[in-house]
């Protein structure tokens, strides 16, 4: 097959604090709420700033103001900080305004029935070399994965970071191996960097990307990008089950096409505009 379409945007395009329309405000009052990214539900301004590396007065400041618009709810029995309602509706938000889900939502949940297997769309988040999961849909009753709206899974073992990594171009694919080793145990990374290789050179030859339990023992993968049409953003879809349904010769010649015909339906909906 020809060569794939990759993303013409870099991971090096990240802007920085050096940036002279950066503002540092903003970047700090965002690291705030990602604090609660881990599962905790309530934090003390100590507990931000250690975990921000921020002066305690500027987190005491930055709380307080986000309490005031609602992004913080505070609780004054605990002297402590939760999310907001105000969070809750900015993702609601994205979701109803997102075209991309209201097309692939029905066309997911139909190859969820077929594979039996779970059904994902997922975007990256370069900050933390992670993907954010947009929306997911279960096909196997008696194999649920614990994955919801607004989890985060690895890029590097993942089918779905795979996927996007392998769209990128080869500069900005470069550069993640660069950043990702620094991040990475030094025992883990031989094996790491090798299956990230690997994906890519399977998606030249494929279309689409494994992970055959490489982040989960016990479920085998495939990935394949959503590549707008100006190349400036990357989604992925993913269909990953139990070993015992995905094997590699299913993937290959009946799941992997179908979740190929998948994406395109929805870039031809969409015309790449997303």
């Amino acid at each position: 097959m020809g060569s794939p379409k990759r993303a013409s945007h870099t991971f090096a395009q990240n802007i920085d604090d050096s940036h002279p329309q950066f503002v540092s405000a903003v970047a700090r009052a965002f690291s705030i709420l990602r604090c609660f990214e881990q599962g905790a539900q309530y934090l003390g301004n100590q507990d931000i700033a250690r975990q921000t590396g921020l002066p305690k007065t500027t987190v005491s400041r930055l709380t307080f103001t986000l309490a005031a618009l609602g992004y913080l709810s505070y609780s004054a029995a605990l002297e402590k900080y939760a999310l907001g309602t105000a969070v809750l509706s900015l993702g609601h938000a994205l979701i109803k305004g997102n075209d991309v889900l209201a097309i692939a939502r029905p066309l997911m949940r139909e190859l969820a029935d077929y594979t039996q297997s779970a059904v994902m769309l997922a975007e990256g988040d370069r900050d933390h070399h992670r993907m954010v999961l947009l929306e997911v849909c279960q096909g196997d009753a008696t194999f649920q994965m614990n994955l919801t709206a607004g989890a985060r899974v690895p890029h590097g073992s993942t089918a779905l970071g795979r996927a996007d990594l392998a769209s990128r171009s080869d500069e900005a694919f470069a550069q993640y191996l660069i950043n990702l080793e620094k991040e990475c145990e030094p025992g883990y990374w031989p094996r790491i960097r090798a299956g990230i290789v690997r994906a890519r050179q399977d998606y030249q030859n494929y279309g689409f990307c494994f992970s055959m339990g490489d982040w989960n023992a016990e479920v085998f993968a495939i990935g394949v990008p959503l590549v707008s049409a100006d190349g400036s953003r990357v989604l992925a879809f993913n269909c990953s089950g139990r070993v015992s349904v995905m094997t590699r010769e299913k993937l290959l010649q009946d799941f992997g096409p179908k979740l190929l015909a998948l994406r395109d339906k929805v870039l031809e909906r969409t015309e790449g505009r997303f």
